[in-house]
């Protein structure tokens, strides 16, 4: 990226602003960075933790296919996920609240004596299924917020930075060199006067 100035002082102040801006922002933003790596490492490894969790469950419950074949599947259903909201390094994050469960009715005497039992196991499987998804989805919020940030970073270290310090080292450089000039001409003019005044 090239950094367009013009070689005088005012373009000079104006590069040293901007300079003094992106080098005070890089500490905050590269901590915002790694705050965000801990926080996607921690939603990835909260996220693994449930789907392991749930196979377990699954697992355990896999030796009653038989019993679950006589369920009626219609008796549970998720009617609402409270949701809240929460910043992390800035970034909203939705975070998992609550979930409700509709129960419908069904006869204790007509229904096997199993049932209660199999909806708090339904409920419980849903439950961390959902929040398994939530974390899922929060790790990848995230994860694209780090990534950005990540770029700007790169692009304050590698590029502006760099191309701040050069434009102001070059209009410095032709700052002195018209300087240097100007005293040789002003040394060459005196001496000329000198040389005429003498004769």
């Amino acid at each position: 990226m090239a950094i367009k100035f013009q070689y005088n002082k005012t373009s000079l102040q104006d590069l040293n602003k901007q300079l003094k801006v992106r080098v005070r922002a890089l500490p905050t933003i590269k901590n915002k960075e790694s705050a965000l790596r801990m926080e996607v490492k921690k939603a990835k490894d909260a996220a693994l933790k449930l789907g392991h969790d749930m196979e377990k469950s699954v697992n355990v419950y896999a030796g009653m296919s038989r019993l679950w074949s006589e369920f009626d599947k219609n008796l549970v259903k998720v009617e609402d996920v409270d949701l809240s909201i929460k910043k992390i390094a800035g970034v909203r994050i939705p975070v998992l609240d609550d979930v409700k469960f509709t129960i419908s009715e069904y006869s204790l005497f007509n229904q096997p004596s199993w049932f209660a039992e199999g909806i708090m196991i339904v409920k419980n499987l849903a439950k961390v299924g959902i929040e398994r998804e939530f974390h899922h989805r929060t790790m990848q919020l995230l994860d694209h917020a780090r990534r950005k940030t990540t770029q700007k970073v790169n692009l304050y270290e590698k590029v502006q930075i760099p191309g701040y310090e050069e434009a102001i080292r070059k209009i410095k450089r032709f700052m002195e060199d018209e300087e240097n000039l100007s005293k040789s001409a002003q040394k060459i003019v005196k001496t000329r006067q000198m040389m005429e005044v003498a004769q």
